[in-house]
């Protein structure tokens, strides 16, 4: 079970649509696929979507990184050094995507080796999750129809709505849109990404006081450290910290200083191992737990479902698992299907998906 080889295979898939959001916007799936190897021929396997509006990395940098950094750092370690793999990372600063993939892909490999579901190794409560879809910014008539058509479609009946815009009365007419035509049985909550102040995100939910909204997330941003203490103490629905706690360590200094009553896992920036760390530490704390998305595709999304399904606390809400339904093809043998509003974890050793080695070459960027 010693790894042999790491690589990292650049690959890019347009977005039928764009999401757009306050820090950014996504038009191309301009990922990276990591592949660990073993010296008993198995292969593991993950994906890293760089977002560099929001953690610095590109591309070209979570190549580069793996390539001359973490690969020389991991080869040669055996799969059960999962301690090991994650000290040597960790010694290199930020790098989270890039470290996140090398992580998820020795859990593939370690599954497949021994024949077990990653979920069944991280904790095996459950083989589903609920599903909730990202809307990104657009016209209110336009979002309605888009939640209106995943309801219909895929039996979706939790939404999460990006917000952030000036004045704010554009993004609480969306959400009091949403309300009105989907009714109070679907769960509504909203993202700002940092896009507002905290005064701002204060008048923003007064406004939304009577819709019933879930959670509120990253409405300003963590580094307005008195002014999001602030706005948390105001609002009486959980506030969600996202970016603002890609570690153990920012949890607990978001938590505890007032700027957070709940977190966003994504397992595209902390990986198995940080995201166990992660989860354990906010179940200590007592706190409500989203699985995040990433905009990722559907090897990335495999990757949130294997790890919200194994454990009770990230499988009671649904986690942000749709938005590869927004891209134009993927690298799968079999593609992911969100029937009844649920995505399911696949039978079979490791993550339990494949790639189609057509597709990646069609897609890949670096031949």
């Amino acid at each position: 079970m010693k790894i042999t080889a790491v690589e990292a295979i650049p690959f890019a898939i347009p977005y039928r649509k764009p999401l757009t959001f306050a820090s950014g916007e996504v038009q191309v799936a301009e990922h990276v696929l990591v592949r660990v190897h073993t010296d008993d021929g198995v292969i593991g396997i993950a994906e890293a979507p760089p977002r560099p509006f929001t953690y610095g990395e590109t591309q070209d940098g979570v190549v580069a990184v793996i390539r001359k950094i973490f690969a020389p750092q991991v080869i040669g370690l055996n799969l059960l050094q999962r301690e090991t793999i994650h000290a040597r990372l960790a010694r290199t600063v930020g790098n989270p995507v890039a470290k996140a993939a090398i992580d998820m892909a020795v859990w593939d490999a370690l599954g497949r080796t021994l024949d077990i579901q990653v979920t069944e190794l991280l904790g095996g409560y459950t083989d589903r999750m609920r599903v909730s879809h990202m809307l990104g910014f657009d016209d209110p008539a336009a979002m309605v129809a888009e939640a209106e058509k995943m309801r219909d479609r895929h039996g979706i009946n939790t939404f999460k709505v990006k917000v952030g815009r000036r004045p704010v009365e554009l993004d609480v007419a969306v959400v009091r849109a949403l309300r009105t035509a989907l009714g109070e049985s679907v769960e509504l909550y909203i993202d700002g990404n940092r896009g507002w102040t905290a005064s701002e995100s204060a008048a923003a939910m007064k406004q939304m006081a009577d819709l019933n909204l879930l959670f509120a997330e990253e409405l300003c941003p963590a580094d307005d450290v008195l002014g999001r203490r602030w706005l948390v103490s105001r609002i009486d629905i959980p506030f969600i910290a996202d970016e603002s706690v890609p570690t153990p360590a920012d949890v607990t200094r978001e938590v505890l200083g007032g700027s957070a009553t709940a977190i966003s896992i994504k397992t595209a920036r902390t990986g198995f191992t940080g995201s166990q760390r992660v989860h354990h530490l906010a179940e200590g704390l007592g706190l409500e737990v989203v699985m995040g998305n990433q905009i990722d595709g559907q090897l990335g999304s495999m990757c949130s479902v294997v790890f919200g399904s194994a454990y009770r606390l990230t499988s009671r809400r649904a986690g942000e698992l749709s938005n590869f339904l927004d891209m134009s093809d993927d690298l799968l043998t079999e593609p992911l299907e969100i029937r009844g509003g649920e995505l399911t974890i696949r039978p079979g050793g490791g993550l339990g998906v494949d790639l189609d080695p057509d597709k990646l070459a069609r897609y890949r960027q670096d031949i």
